[in-house]
Order: C-alpha cells, then structure tokens, then sequence
C-alpha cells in the first residue's frame, strides 16, 4: 500500500515537471499524512541532517578538482599523452577516447564533465579525420560514463551517504569494474573502428612520446595519490578530495602555468557552488524521504513482494536491475539515487547480496542510462558538442550500448568480479 502511495505521487509530480527534490518531499509528506503521523518537525529535522553530512563535504570538492583541471590544461596534456601512444594505429583517434576516459576518470568522478571534456578535444578531431560523427560522439558518451565508477566517484559518494556503507570500499570497488568497461568498449571499437576510412595520425618519435609523458605525468599523479591514500588509511575520502582540489590547483599554477589565471579561480568557484547546491538539496531531500519509507516498511513490503517472485539472490539482482535500466532510462542518475538507494538496499541485504558489491552493480546501472535517451544527460552533452541530432548519436552509440548491458550482466553473474578485487584492494 505504502509502496505504491510513495511511488504513484512521486511520479505524479515529476511527469508534472515539479524539480526531483521537491517531488521526494510531496511524496514524503503523502505518506506521513497516510500514515497519520505527519509532523513538521521530522520533515525538517531530516531535511537539515541531510545536508549536515561530513562525507557529503567530499562532492564539492571532487567538482572544484575536476573545474581545476579542466581549465587548468589537464585534459588537454593526457589526451596528448594517449594521442602519441594509439593515435597512430587504425581507429586510433577511438583508443586514444578510451584510455583518456579511464584517466579522466581517476580526476573528476563525473560523467557529465568528463564527457564535455574529452568531447570537446576529440570529437572535432575525428571528425577532422574523416571519423563517422555519431559513431565518435557514441563512443565519447560511452567512455564519458567510466567517471561514476572508477574512484573518485560523486554517484558511489551519494550511495554510500544514503545507504550508510563504505564511501572507501565502493571506491576500491569500482576499480576493477571500470577496467572491464574500458576493455569492452576497446573490443568493440576494434570492429567498429574497420568500416570507417580514416586518417590516422602520424606515429609519434620516441622523444615525443616522453614528452606528452612528462607534460602529462603530474595529471596522472591524482587518481594514484587518491587509491593509495585511500587504501593505506592515510585519508578519508572527504580528506581525499581536498587532497585533490588543491593538488589540482597547485600544479595548474606551478607546473602548467599560462592557462589557469587568479582571475578565474572565482567563477570556478561559482560554477562549483552551483552544482553542489544542486546535490545537497537532493541529498537533503532524500534523507527525508529514507526516514519515511523507513518507518512505513516499504523494505519489508518490497522484499515479501520479491521473496513470493524468487529466493534466488542471482535472480533477484537480475529483476533489480532490469528495474532499474528502465528508471534509468526515464530519470538522472543522482536522483534514482537517492530514490532507491533507501527502498532497494535493505531489500538486497536480508538477501545475503553484499551492499558494497550492490553499490556498485547499481551504479553501473544508472550510469547506462546517462547514454539512453529520452533522458540521458551525457547523450544530450556529446551530441550538443558534436551538433548532430540524438537520433544521430544513439545510432551511433548501440554497440556499446550492447557492450556495457553485457559487462553489468557478466557483473551479476559472477561477482567475484567485484568481490575479490575488492578484498585484494582493502586488505
């Protein structure tokens, strides 16, 4: 009943346009009037206690570091790097995509950024190159979406608030997952890459290739000062994402000198303050919306609804996520969140399902549908930058589309894949 109270309003007033964080609380407040407990004060407690989270601290900071370093001239030293190492092979220009995203990935943690980045360099030179448009921006979108998963990541933070569960261990997670994303999409780029006649880049001397490093090397120093800070409990991943902002800040400023100015340093703070307000509203939000499917029980209403389907936690992980590529395909990200994060994770835990292996597999999840349309923000970044249409670009995008729905199956059937890196790493 309480189930479908929750739901039924919620996407009532999200179908009538009403912002995500206001409709959380509608629907919060629905089911206390239901329930006949409505009180101001719990909604306002939880709504501050939401935002008054000491991890939450780490998003604002991973945003600032990624600013930094786009307008500082990091992104622009690793595609360099990645160019003189792959540009020079058939569908070069691709390799060169992927290995920028996983590095992209270790430096930001956001999918959005990182595809604006590395679409904004590459996508204007395979074009240059006689590269298919829509096939170059799908792989972009594609490899833009690695961000969420490889540490830093500002999704696995919101997860591990919300569900209470190792901001660390999620990141050691996700490492090797994003890996397999990269690799998958390096396969199939392999065959893609043959039906299109493009120029290649001329193959870089040795001295260039030390060169591109040198000049990238203290870029790539980040996401390896961030695991093994980590891993080795020097820093908490709140204390790690200052580390990285002002890591960030100070090589743009000492070692990349020239393109990042004082003058700048304000309006990236605004665009910062911007997109963190943003979050922790619905971070807020959603703290209240947790507090009241919590005492309503929707968990245990969910979960005996799912124990009468299977008892099986393979196959029920399989439903979840069926479920949630559909939400994914209609709705963010950050809210899906926030949303189900509350509703899902207790239901997965009375099922002997890891929550730490379940950030992860959700995460990946709702990070496909940052590439499907009708609402899949990366998708709508990529082919704003590359000009084409989003019909255009999600032909352009199904076979790694493809690739990614079967590493997350590969994910589900066998979560060694993730369990046992995951012990290796947190050792």
């Amino acid at each position: 009943m309480m189930l479908w109270v929750f739901l039924g309003v919620l996407f009532l007033f999200l179908f009538l346009g009403v912002p995500v964080a206001f409709a959380m609380l509608v629907s919060a407040v629905a089911m206390l009037l239901v329930m006949g407990v409505f009180d101001t004060q719990i909604v306002a407690q939880n709504l501050i206690n939401g935002a008054n989270n000491f991890p939450l601290m780490a998003i604002p900071f991973f945003i600032l570091a990624g600013e930094i370093m786009n307008a500082g001239g990091i992104s622009k030293r690793i595609v360099s790097f990645a160019s003189t190492l792959v540009g020079h092979i058939r569908g070069g220009l691709g390799y060169v995509t992927i290995f920028s995203g996983v590095l992209f990935a270790g430096l930001s943690g956001s999918a959005v950024a990182d595809t604006a980045a590395l679409g904004a360099i590459l996508i204007p030179m395979m074009a240059a190159r006689g590269y298919n448009v829509g096939r170059a921006s799908g792989l972009v979108a594609s490899s833009g979406i690695i961000a969420p998963i490889i540490p830093p990541s500002i999704p696995l933070i919101m997860f591990g608030v919300v569900g209470g569960v190792s901001i660390t261990q999620l990141f050691m997670g996700g490492i090797v997952p994003g890996i397999l994303f990269a690799v998958g999409l390096i396969i199939v780029w392999y065959f893609v890459a043959k039906r299109d006649n493009a120029e290649t880049m001329p193959k870089a001397t040795t001295k260039e290739r030390v060169s591109a490093f040198v000049q990238a090397i203290w870029a790539l120093f980040m996401p390896v000062i961030i695991i093994v800070g980590l891993r080795g409990g020097i820093f908490t991943p709140t204390e790690a994402a200052v580390v990285a902002a002002m890591y960030a800040l100070l090589i743009s400023f000492t070692v990349y000198r020239g393109e990042l100015k004082v003058k700048d340093i304000p309006m990236l703070l605004v665009n910062t303050a911007r997109t963190t307000g943003v979050v922790m509203l619905l971070a807020s939000a959603a703290m209240v919306t947790a507090y009241v499917v919590t005492i309503a029980q929707i968990p245990a209403e969910l979960g005996g609804f799912l124990g009468g389907i299977t008892q099986n936690p393979t196959l029920l992980l399989l439903i979840l996520m069926v479920f949630l590529l559909l939400v994914g395909v209609v709705m963010d990200m950050t809210p899906a969140i926030l949303i189900f994060t509350p509703v899902l994770l207790p239901v997965v835990i009375a099922a002997g399902i890891d929550p730490v292996y379940f950030g992860i597999v959700m995460v990946i999840n709702l990070c496909i549908g940052l590439i499907t349309p009708p609402v899949g923000t990366v998708l709508y970044v990529a082919a704003g930058i590359s000009k084409i249409s989003i019909i255009e670009i999600t032909k352009g995008i199904w076979p790694f589309l493809l690739v990614q729905i079967t590493v997350l199956l590969l994910l589900i059937l066998f979560p060694q894949l993730v369990t046992v890196p995951l012990e290796w790493f947190t050792k």
